[in-house]
């Protein structure tokens, strides 16, 4: 009975045993037949290391040829993870090399997932540094010199807000960027063109496919995948006149005491934009670098904003400028025919709102009045006009929304309106806003961009293009990856003998009216509009948009100065400057 209860016993056993063999060589199976693949994959993983290569960003030109925005080797401090830590007396040489201090270093090794990768330390070492490290190597073992493409913005504050800069992906960037292969740690466009165009110049990363050892020691170099670098922008951008633009506005605004500024100059035939300028400003390379808690205070606290592009982001009353838009408005519905005359006796006979200085005209025309900007006869356009349908005018020019330049945060203005006073303020129209509307003031707001292609659509004959800072992309090999045209949005719906009147209405500015002090003696004929926008928050602000030459234009200005008082004090000077400089006037 033992024997056949022992026996029993055995057998189970041998059972369990057998099944347990069963289970462990289908497992082995699973695991090298059906899943090797992927646990192949892994030990590769495990096995090869990617050393990446930033490719270089695109180079900026402008409309000649001549550079703007270039890349410079970056020479940067890493240090290469190795089996055994770095010494702590390498460290503390490291460190007084550098002027860095050494628990920042532990920090950043502290901080390292990966068993591989550099861990960068510094950038934008000197080459006196790059000189001690490769001469002494024995005295920083597993510190490398890393040389990476960083972008060099060699006019400094010159066309920053028109080129802009890049910097280092952020975490909100990454979410939103991370399918469309972005990674963490890449250089990215943040603002101006490098924002707008930074899939097409920011290239494709390259670098070492490197075999490692268990502990992560390179073994050898398995491949080499090159980096391609991004496309170049030639842009519609003169250099010389942007550096006369940005001389002139930034000599005037030392002579008058002012802090902000904004110029455009467009060619108003195509929309390209020629010359791009916003005061103050920023030196974009500060970005590239990594820019110091010191220089982001510094621009932060500036209570003029540098980081904004007035020229497309800034918002003002327009002034007397908008009589541009008044006077087509009351000619082309009928309002008022160019030669009636009206009474100017130093105020308006309904609502007494008088002329900016107090003068008295008596009669005058419409080209008399836009000459001279009177007022009162503007006023009478309002009135006979009424706020709608000054409104359906000013919409006609493109006002009240984006122009849709190729740069970034544009803002749209303000038309004004019946229907925004009463959403916003829950208040019925006045007559006496429709006086101010009429005249560039009260709820009107246009940006430096809008009020240059108001002056355009004159000067074009009634019709508006799409400004635009790029003329084509293009590889480095030369291939014309796409090119830009001008694209023509819309044409005013008046008629050639009315815009004919406006435009013979802007050249007496600059022979007789408010702008011909200015220009006596200019050769080129031109013309032209200044304004003066109040401001309660201080000076009124200066504005000046012309255009030139008068019977074939190819340049149109449009120039505003926060705080500069009269228009044809502040804002006329740079103007004319930018034209000499765009037509080459000594």
């Amino acid at each position: 009975m033992e024997v056949d209860e022992y026996a029993g016993r055995i057998k189970v056993l041998g059972v369990c045993v057998s099944l347990v063999i069963m289970i462990l060589l289908l497992r082995v199976f699973y695991l090298q037949v059906i899943d090797g693949e992927k646990y192949a994959r892994l030990a590769e993983g495990n096995r090869i290391r990617i050393i990446k290569e930033i490719a270089p960003r695109g180079t900026f030109y402008d409309r000649n040829g001549e550079p703007l925005v270039l890349n410079r080797p970056n020479f940067i401090v890493s240090i290469v993870p190795r089996v055994e830590p770095v010494k702590d007396e390498v460290l503390k040489r490291l460190a007084k090399l550098l002027d860095v201090p050494i628990n920042d270093i532990r920090k950043k090794i502290e901080a390292q997932t990966s068993g591989f990768d550099p861990i960068y330390i510094k950038q934008d070492v000197s080459i006196d540094i790059v000189t001690i490290i490769e001469e002494q190597k024995h005295l920083y073992p597993g510190v490398i010199i890393e040389v990476q493409p960083t972008r060099d913005y060699i006019l400094h504050e010159m066309g920053a807000h028109t080129f802009g800069y890049v910097s280092e992906i952020n975490d909100a960037e990454l979410e939103k960027k991370k399918d469309e292969g972005y990674k963490s740690g890449d250089i990215i466009g943040k603002f101006g063109l490098e924002r707008i165009y930074d899939k097409e110049i920011r290239g494709v990363d390259g670098g070492e496919q490197v075999e490692v050892d268990v502990s992560g020691k390179p073994v050898q170099i398995l491949g080499l995948k090159e980096p391609i670098p991004g496309a170049d922008l030639y842009l519609t951008i003169d250099k010389n006149l942007q550096l006369a633009a940005e001389q002139a506005v930034d000599e005037q605004l030392k002579l008058i005491h002012a802090n902000a500024a904004a110029a455009v100059v467009m060619n108003p035939q195509t929309g390209e934009v020629l010359a791009l300028v916003s005061r103050p400003a920023f030196d974009p390379n500060l970005f590239a670098r990594g820019i110091s808690t010191k220089d982001w205070a510094k621009i932060n606290n500036n209570p003029f904003h540098p980081m904004d592009n007035k020229a497309i982001t800034g918002e003002y009353p327009p002034g007397s400028t908008f009589k541009i838009v008044t006077g087509t408005a009351a000619l082309a519905a009928g309002k008022v025919t160019p030669e009636e005359k009206i009474f100017d006796a130093g105020y308006h006979w309904i609502i007494p709102k008088t002329n900016a200085s107090g003068e008295a005209l008596g009669y005058i025309n419409f080209k008399e009045a836009m000459a001279h900007s009177d007022n009162v006869y503007f006023y009478e356009m309002g009135n006979r006009l009424g706020i709608d349908r000054l409104e359906h005018y000013a919409r006609m020019f493109g006002l009240g929304k984006e122009t849709g330049i190729d740069l970034p945060y544009e803002s749209d203005g303000l038309v004004a309106n019946q229907a925004y006073k009463k959403r916003v303020y829950e208040e019925d129209w006045y007559l006496s806003e429709t006086f101010d509307a009429a005249i560039g003031q009260g709820f009107q707001l246009v940006t430096p961009i809008q009020a240059a292609m108001v002056m355009g659509e004159i000067a074009a004959n009634g019709k508006r293009y799409r400004p635009h800072l790029v003329n084509r992309i293009q590889t480095q090999d030369g291939e014309v990856i796409k090119s830009f045209q001008p694209e023509l949005l819309s044409e005013l719906d008046v008629s050639p003998s009315i815009i004919r009147l406006v435009q013979e209405g802007l050249h007496e500015v600059t022979t007789y009216g408010t702008g011909a002090s200015s220009f006596r003696g200019f050769p080129i004929p031109i013309a032209g509009k200044t304004g003066t926008a109040e401001n309660p928050h201080g000076r009124d602000h200066g504005w000046f948009v012309a255009y030139g030459p008068f019977e074939n234009p190819s340049v149109v200005v449009a120039v505003v100065v926060e705080q500069g008082g009269f228009g044809a004090a502040s804002a006329v000077p740079i103007g004319r400057r930018i034209l000499e400089a765009a037509f080459h006037v000594k």
